[in-house]
């Protein structure tokens, strides 16, 4: 990553600041260079992210030290974060000044930008050559099970989304996801091999600062997952006088066809263009795009596969699916496939374990012009009366019955538990679905929450509505 910043033109503004302060790509490359001089050389350093100059800072400086960053949530709770520390043993903390005290006897290397660099005092682990850096899988937090990236597989990821969106040195995009995640970790990545500049904000698109910065700033672009489209149609989107707004992406899991459809026609109508996208932190970031030109016409669809990438659908025997309209596993090829997980120190040491072959664990069927349907995951059915349920499928009832509810669906054989907010009428939701279903209504129970927990990249925690009485 380093290299693609110091690439970039000298004077060029790299990040941008809600306080109006510019970041040029050679300030950045020389303070990278600075602060990759204390981390010390090749080990494993600990980032706790935020959407602050910082934060960026520290995992330029990494990269130009040839150190793996693991980027964590800067606000992650103590507790994992020690577990964490306890297990991996890196020899290098970079985070906020104001968490400095969870590691007092940690010795003090440099201070920049509201960010501290610690030294542990552990020596450094073996790390494989290629392996570049670590984050967790988009569902986990504080999760021993980490996904380990090559640079290989970040440029050639980079490199297939800049393509796709058309990305130049004109682009502004607005942060609206954790630099921590994949998604939002992409668009750094693909903006600044772009030579772009990124508008740096913490605050969320329901703040009235939020807007009051895209608008200052000029931004160009906006990303975010289903709960964020949420958020968005509430702080009024599609409503909203926003003449440098040029295009907006979706991934992160799936949008409901009614919000899709909403987003298609919004860009439709105001000349701007919409791409709805599929992706794992397994595969880097990105494996597919819809084409926004289809976004309409394709409602529902995740596309085709990125540019340098392949799908195929397998059936349950293994075998290839070549037929359209025919359900089966999803499985990817291409470079930006990563090199595996991680769960113990040791496993820092192992090479390639997939060799650019991915098995998603996603079921999609591929339409006759090309174009790629999730239809659920492997792991999200129950047996009900004897017959499969899909628990995703089940969410999308939910939700296009009921367009201002959140809902998240889990449970065991035998028995449905839905989970709903925003007011939604529990006995007449229990009875449409059992009617859909064709199950008695003491297969499911319907439970009303104040919100659906889900982490800080959107995702439901499904192990937490789990364990609700």
């Amino acid at each position: 990553m380093f290299r693609i910043v110091s690439d970039q033109p000298a004077r060029s503004p790299a990040l941008i600041t809600e306080d109006g302060r510019i970041y040029t790509y050679g300030a950045l490359a020389k303070a990278a260079r600075r602060l990759g001089g204390r981390i010390g050389g090749r080990g494993l350093v600990f980032c706790l992210c935020s959407n602050t100059p910082g934060s960026v800072l520290g995992y330029l400086a990494c990269s130009e030290a040839g150190a793996v960053p693991f980027l964590l949530n800067g606000m992650l709770e103590e507790g994992m974060l020690r577990n964490l520390t306890d297990l991996y043993r890196p020899g290098r903390l970079w985070l906020p000044v104001g968490r400095r005290g969870l590691f007092p006897d940690a010795a003090v290397l440099a201070e920049e930008e509201d960010y501290v660099l610690l030294d542990t005092g552990c020596q450094p682990c073996p790390l494989h050559p290629e392996l570049a850096l670590l984050l967790t899988t988009s569902g986990s937090t504080g999760s021993p099970k980490l996904v380990r990236q090559s640079r290989k597989n970040i440029l050639s990821n980079a490199a297939a989304i800049a393509e796709y969106l058309e990305l130049n040195e004109s682009e502004r995009p607005i942060t609206t996801l954790p630099m921590h995640y994949t998604y939002g970790l992409s668009i750094l990545h693909s903006h600044f091999l772009a030579g772009a500049a990124v508008l740096l904000t913490e605050k969320s698109v329901v703040q009235q600062e939020f807007w009051d910065f895209f608008r200052a700033g000029g931004a160009t672009s906006l990303s975010g997952v289903p709960a964020t489209y949420d958020l968005l149609k509430r702080a009024g989107l599609f409503e909203r006088d926003l003449p440098s707004f040029r295009y907006f992406t979706q991934a992160g899991g799936r949008l409901s066809v009614e919000m899709h459809r909403r987003c298609a026609q919004f860009a439709q109508e105001t000349g701007r263009r919409f791409y709805a996208m599929y992706g794992q932190t397994e595969a880097t970031a990105r494996m597919s795009y819809l084409p926004w030109r289809l976004a309409l016409e394709k409602c529902g669809s995740i596309g085709v596969p990125i540019p340098g990438g392949s799908f195929t659908l397998v059936d349950a025997q293994g075998g290839e699916i070549t037929q359209p309209e025919v359900s089966g596993e999803l499985v990817y090829r291409g470079e930006n496939v990563t090199l595996g997980y991680a769960q113990t120190p040791e496993d820092l040491t192992r090479g390639d374990d997939r060799n650019g072959i991915l098995h998603t664990g996603d079921l999609a069927r591929r339409d006759a012009d090309g174009c790629y349907y999730i239809t659920g995951r492997m792991k999200r059915f129950l047996k009900l009366a004897g017959s499969r349920v899909n628990l995703d499928e089940c969410e999308q009832m939910v939700k296009a019955a009921y367009p201002d509810c959140d809902c998240a669906c889990c449970g065991t054989d035998d028995h449905l538990r839905v989970f709903v907010t925003n007011g939604a009428d529990g006995e007449k939701l229990r009875s449409l679905l059992c009617g859909k279903l064709g199950v008695r209504l003491t297969s499911l129970t319907v439970h009303e929450i104040p919100q659906i927990p889900r982490n800080s990249a959107g995702k439901i925690l499904y192990p937490k509505l789990e364990e609700l009485p």
